[in-house]
């Protein structure tokens, strides 16, 4: 019997499966390096795509009984959380990945898990057309690697209440410093992986500069065990740092939220910067020690130190666990990218995103340095597996060879081929790390599992109700004096510290007037 999937909707899927093979490959190839002298990384990667290959289908289908992939594409854009720009472009990989493991085992067909497969990448897809829908592109790999996702009304805060630095001042020296310790903090915490620090823009800010909108995400304590005791200090979980370049151009911003510059990024070309804190349970952007540059500074260098001691704690940690435990929580991380979209919808259990499925679980005995390190070299880099290849006329898309790296699902399906719908339910799980014990970092304070569920399904932010939600920037264009847009702009602007209540309309000769104001106050005070 044929699938009750059209014709259309297999083309559409197998695009999509394609425009994710060709996309991944460019990253894994030109933007990585995938090694680790503490984490079995390779091991960890191939075992967290299996887990998402089980686990995701069922559980995008319980995500979308309370909320749709369209609204949490809608949701996540207006603040910063792990619902991120790599974390939502890579739904569809981890999850291709793991499939692609199986075929090339011989464990399953291409037309094995049919309906698991079109419902799993259809939801990613809606999820990131609406993610990104201000820039009209799926991915930043669509818009020449850019991703400007943010609205002008965010934009123009992030403008407007940037404090002026120059090299050598202090606010300068103290970013310089917090960021260069956030990043190591936020690798080290997720475990050698990329995966708390996202990138977005670039942002024209005049004619010589740009605006780059830097996040780092799941830093306190919540969902990652580890993390209880050693983040106890850590004042905000996620947090978003604008800062405007002169004479840069960011070239590169891609799917996977990283970046080049031209030239190079440099800090002494750094000319502005603010600090923000934001998650599922905020109402937008909420601005941290912005009185002044002064409070700012100081609240820089106290973190730092907070995040200095979090690091050696988290070393200390680490440095105790088994094989197992690197290579759980290495796989946890790389798994549970969707775990804020359940969050925003207030459904977030943590068994359900820091346990290995039993099926994956099978797998591990395989998994040491040697066969983890080829299979993922064979399965996103060389393309060099079996079930990869296409026949000896196909050339690939960047490298010209002949194989691509996810299968297609054969259209056979639709005549008379054999299929199955699904890999089932998920089984149970486990994990031989030590179980969360403390509470979760967030905006309205420290709180237990229930109260944070509790929460975000009490959460009905502005930007998600009618008519607010689809009063894009386009339609700005043509009703900046629509009461409907001067509410929807004094919504974004109600914790701005130089924009609150002035609501649409505003020109960027208007956010200079006003900033070049507020400096002149400024410029008497000592930072």
């Amino acid at each position: 019997m044929p699938t009750e999937h059209s014709y259309a909707d297999l083309l559409d899927l197998n695009s999509w499966i394609r425009k994710n093979s060709d996309a991944f490959y460019w990253q894994c190839t030109a933007r990585t390096v995938q090694e680790s002298k503490l984490f079995p990384v390779n091991p960890y990667i191939a075992m967290s795509y299996l887990n998402a290959w089980y686990r995701y289908p069922a559980l995008f289908r319980k995500l979308e009984r309370h909320m749709s992939a369209e609204e949490l594409g809608d949701r996540a854009r207006e603040v910063s959380s792990v619902a991120n720009i790599i974390t939502n472009g890579i739904l569809t990989q981890f999850y291709l990945g793991g499939r692609q493991i199986l075929i090339d085992m011989g464990m399953l067909k291409p037309t094995d898990a049919l309906d698991d497969v079109m419902y799993v990448l259809d939801f990613a897809k809606r999820l990131n057309l609406s993610y990104h829908r201000n820039h009209a592109h799926t991915l930043p790999s669509d818009v020449n690697q850019r991703a400007q996702l943010l609205p002008e009304r965010t934009v123009q805060v992030f403008d407007a209440d940037a404090f002026t630095v120059r090299p050598g001042d202090r606010l300068h020296t103290a970013m310089g410093r917090f960021l260069a310790q956030i990043s190591q903090y936020a690798f080290l915490s997720h475990c050698e992986c990329r995966l708390g620090i996202n990138n977005s823009g670039p942002y024209r800010i005049g004619d010589n500069a740009e605006m780059l909108v830097r996040d780092f995400v799941d830093l306190g304590e919540g969902d990652f065990p580890w993390l209880d005791g050693v983040a106890s200090e850590v004042a905000h979980n996620n947090y978003t740092l604008p800062v405007v370049l002169k004479d840069t151009h960011f070239n590169i911003v891609d799917d996977w939220a990283s970046f080049e510059a031209t030239p190079a990024y440099d800090h002494d070309n750094t000319i502005a910067v603010g600090l923000y804190t934001s998650d599922y349970l905020s109402d937008g952007y909420l601005p941290v020690a912005m009185d002044n540059p002064a409070t700012l500074a100081d609240f820089l260098e106290h973190e730092r130190d907070v995040l200095h001691r979090a690091t050696s704690q988290l070393w200390t940690v680490m440095a105790d666990w088994r094989r197992e435990q690197l290579l759980d929580a290495g796989l946890l991380v790389y798994y549970s990218v969707a775990k804020d979209l359940f969050h925003i919808a207030g459904v977030y259990d943590q068994d359900e995103w820091m346990t290995i499925e039993d099926r994956a679980q099978r797998f591990k005995p395989l998994m040491n340095d040697e066969y983890g390190r080829d299979l993922i070299a064979e399965l996103v880099g060389y393309i060099s597996l079996s079930s990869q290849q296409g026949n000896d006329y196909v050339m690939s898309k960047w490298s010209g060879a002949r194989g691509d790296m996810w299968s297609t699902i054969p259209y056979s399906v639709l005549a008379d081929d054999e299929f199955t719908r699904t890999v089932g339910e998920p089984l149970s799980g486990s994990t031989s790390l030590p179980p969360k014990t403390s509470t979760w970092t967030t905006t309205q304070g420290r709180l237990t599992l229930p109260e944070v569920n509790e929460r975000a399904k009490a959460m009905n932010p502005l930007t998600a109700q009618t008519p607010y939600r689809f009063l894009d920037d386009r339609w700005v264009k043509d009703h900046q004096g629509d009461p409907r847009a001067q509410e929807l702009y004094r919504g974004s602007q109600a914790y701005s510290r130089l924009l609150a209540g002035k609501g649409a309309g505003l020109t960027r000769a208007d956010i200079a007037a006003l900033r070049e104001a507020d400096e002149q106050a400024h410029a008497a005070q000592p930072v």
